[in-house]
């Protein structure tokens, strides 16, 4: 009985010594869809090749850069599209799995093209490719089937790619551009995900300096700038009653100067009133 006695005490020491255990959000990514008539569209122009590698790309990426938030328990399942086809067609909530939030991604554009320019002066074609890849991701509370976000990414022709002429000719090109569009696109989504679901904040402060809950893989960099927000009163729609979050007031600007695997710092270039806990975004 003492023995029992001593191990309820040493387990409610533990338990009490520990209160802040993570436990994160289960996070569901649905396979990238393609709208049909994109889809028909890259067929007819001889692209659906590259657009099915890209799909596939994003797939794969759009996980990889999700873990690496390191604030969600991913989960990918194969069937989660039959799960919301049925959830549609019955009314029933959308449950894949055990997940609070469900990601589901959507091609909507898409052009695979070669521009060509002759420079018949020296004799020489010069030829780059080019991708423009559209999408939506949407986020729905898995526990409700209520959309939470819809945002739409557009990456277009910054992403060139030179091509040799005798690849042109034999269509031999490179996957490279199509990889890393489906990198960049992916990271896009993760880091939207991420600031809907949970907001970037100010951890601590020590002079100048701060810590704010972002590491490596969440798309923060060094000498970025970042807008600080004062979180104010929550604000309700008057017509429907639902909450839109809480008011934000601007209270400063910080530079990031060190990033690690699960926080950054920065330092503080402008401050009108910076306290811990407060909401940094990105500044545009």
């Amino acid at each position: 009985m003492k023995n029992l006695s001593l191990f309820i005490v040493l387990l409610l020491t533990i338990t009490l010594a520990n209160p802040l255990q993570a436990q994160r959000k289960v996070l569901a990514a649905g396979s990238v869809k393609i709208l049909p008539a994109v889809e028909a569209s890259a067929r007819n122009e001889g692209t659906g090749t590259s657009l099915n590698r890209v799909a596939q790309a994003i797939d794969g990426q759009l996980i990889d850069a999700l873990n690496g938030t390191r604030k969600f328990e991913i989960v990918a399942r194969s069937d989660l599209d039959a799960l919301l086809e049925e959830g549609g067609i019955s009314g029933q909530a959308v449950d894949p799995g055990e997940a609070d939030y469900l990601v589901v991604p959507v091609i909507d554009d898409f052009q695979d093209y070669v521009e060509r320019a002759e420079f018949s002066a020296i004799g020489t074609v010069a030829q780059k490719r080019k991708l423009r890849l559209g999408m939506v991701a949407r986020i729905y509370d898995t526990r409700t089937s209520r959309l939470i976000e819809s945002t739409n990414f557009q990456l277009d022709n910054k992403h060139v790619e030179n091509l040799l002429q005798q690849s042109a000719k034999s269509g031999e090109y490179s996957d490279e551009l199509l990889r890393q569009i489906a990198r960049d696109m992916a990271g896009q989504i993760a880091g939207r995900v991420l600031d809907v679901i949970f907001p970037a904040r100010i951890l601590a402060m020590t002079g100048k300096q701060v810590t704010i809950n972002r590491g490596d893989g969440t798309g923060i960099a060094l000498d970025q700038l970042w807008d600080v927000f004062a979180l104010g009163e929550e604000l309700i729609d008057p017509d429907t009653g639902e909450s839109l979050g809480r008011s934000e007031v601007m209270v400063g600007q910080v530079r990031v100067d060190r990033i690690t695997p699960r926080f950054s710092t920065a330092t503080i270039v402008e401050d009108y009133g910076i306290e811990k806990n407060a909401v940094v975004r990105m500044a545009n």
